[in-house]
């Protein structure tokens, strides 16, 4: 017997070991995915949640203005809308062992596309076009690649974002230069939009309604303005697929004098706290939620990245990671579970004119 036979079975038996451990940990791995519009590409990167930290994973060249993201329900899938010419939608498959991204394929837009968004069964692909002014949906295959339009509706000037609720019965539209959010009834075996009575909430003249989202229980509707940066809080009909305002308030720290350009706005998963991005200050606003009625009490500002576009918080509620378009880099921020409270921000730099944020726990 070779006299190093037993160093090499040991080596070889700590190498399985530690393969094993690394799967162990792949298994329940977090990966962010970063848009970055300038240099047309997505940052892959591994959030450590024990030790509050990223890691680069890859940085995948997608060959067009990539900007507004969504994530399959699955979490097998994430598409990415491409706002230069032609636009389209690349949909990318997700290692969920490495965080990796390979492309799937791709599928023609119908404009520029400010968001995107899945239903709750991941057939169907929403888009909204601010420059447009229409929402569109485009199929999904069997192998979670977007295909073809299926249909496309004109809406008032500047749609911004579309999403549908929980029980895939309705589908809401914000319109930036309406002023207001369209509401339509869809039908999930077709794939198709038809406007819902009443069509419309209106909201205050010039206020530019943006970005939206529902609490868990669908019970209030949080929406985000950015011309006013005002944020308001609406009752969710989950019946009828109307809104009921309830609250409004503002993400403007205080003594503000400039223009406002608010952009997107996210809750926790427990729903306790709900953060907001404003641009021209480059801050973050937290808000604690009220369980019972769901009216926001403010908690004040935190100072971020350089015109923070987009930022999302992780499936686990402890982290929130925020872009800067013109700082080109995201800061991770632990959030308090206790008081919302965000910690001292870790900084890293991905690539130009970071946008949109998703972040996704390996199934």
């Amino acid at each position: 017997m070779n006299r190093h036979t037993p160093i090499l079975r040991a080596l070889r038996g700590a190498a399985a070991l530690l393969c094993v451990a690394a799967m162990g940990h792949a298994s329940a791995a977090t990966w962010v995915y970063v848009s970055n519009a300038d240099s047309q590409e997505i940052s892959v990167l591994a959030l450590d949640r024990d030790k509050g930290s990223l890691m680069p994973v890859q940085t995948l060249n997608v060959g067009g203005t990539v900007m507004p993201m969504a994530v399959s329900p699955d979490k097998r899938v994430l598409y990415a809308a491409l706002r230069s010419q032609p636009f389209r939608v690349v949909s990318l498959s997700i290692d969920a062992a490495t965080g990796k991204l390979q492309k799937l394929g791709e599928a023609p837009l119908a404009d520029s596309m400010a968001n995107i968004d899945l239903d709750a069964s991941g057939k169907w692909l929403f888009a909204a076009s601010y420059q447009g002014g229409k929402i569109s949906v485009n199929a999904i295959g069997k192998d979670g690649a977007a295909g073809p339009i299926q249909q496309l509706v004109q809406t008032a000037p500047n749609a911004h974002a579309v999403h549908a609720d929980a029980g895939n019965r309705f589908v809401l539209a914000t319109s930036l230069g309406g002023d207001n959010v369209s509401s339509w009834r869809f039908d999930a075996e077709k794939g198709l939009l038809s406007a819902n009575d009443p069509p419309l909430t209106l909201g205050a003249a010039k206020s530019g309604p943006r970005h939206f989202v529902w609490d868990k229980a669908q019970r209030h509707l949080y929406l985000l303005d950015e011309l006013d940066a005002a944020l308001h809080v609406y009752a969710w009909d989950a019946a009828r697929g109307t809104l009921k305002l309830e609250q409004s308030t503002t993400t403007l720290p205080p003594g503000f004098t400039g223009k406002p350009w608010a952009a997107d706005l996210h809750l926790t998963p427990d729903g306790r706290f709900l953060y907001a991005s404003e641009r021209t200050s480059s801050t973050l606003s937290a808000f604690k939620v009220d369980a019972a009625s769901g009216q926001l009490q403010p908690l004040g500002q935190t100072p971020t990245e350089k015109t923070p576009r987009g930022f999302a918080i992780d499936p686990g509620g402890r982290y929130l990671i925020a872009a800067g378009q013109e700082s080109h880099g995201i800061s991770l921020y632990a959030i308090d579970s206790t008081t919302g409270a965000l910690g001292k921000p870790s900084r890293t730099d991905v690539g130009k004119n970071p946008n949109w944020i998703e972040i996704v726990d390996a199934p």
